[in-house]
């Protein structure tokens, strides 16, 4: 297992789910800066709105220890489903729930670490996601 991964057992039928991240090799060109980004993907057996959106990144944010500065947003397009976004006093959280296939992305942007397997727990119990990969980098 290369250092940039993690790996958490869900329960005992659940599987693993697997936080991986890329090799350095890319300067930093802010070294001075704390940047973490963390994407979460995963299929889901219902159909994600507005409601479960907001009651999600409000949690998100607990289990990030981020301090929110506004209540969630969201969004629905006709075309593509509901997004929703969460601004933090560092950074902040998107997420995007398609009904064809019953999918979700979370992309997580911050300037202050967080646990990256507790916030890939988190999402597979919320939504209790069928299946779940999360990528840090």
């Amino acid at each position: 297992m290369s250092p940039h991964t993690s790996r958490v057992r869900l329960g005992i039928d659940d599987g693993e789910v697997v936080v991986s991240g890329v090799p350095d090799g890319v300067r930093d060109l802010a070294p001075s800066i704390h940047r973490q980004r963390l994407v979460v993907e995963g299929t889901c057996s219902e159909v994600i709105g507005a409601e479960r959106i907001v009651e999600y990144l409000t949690g998100l944010s607990d289990v990030c220890a981020m301090q929110a500065l506004m209540a969630p947003v969201t969004h629905r397009s006709d075309e593509y489903g509901w997004a929703g976004w969460i601004h933090w006093a560092t950074s902040g959280a998107h997420f995007y729930a398609w009904e064809d296939p019953l999918f979700f992305s979370v992309d997580i942007y911050t300037c202050k670490a967080f646990d990256a397997v507790a916030v890939a727990r988190f999402t597979r119990e919320f939504f209790d996601a069928r299946d779940l990969v999360a990528r840090a980098f």
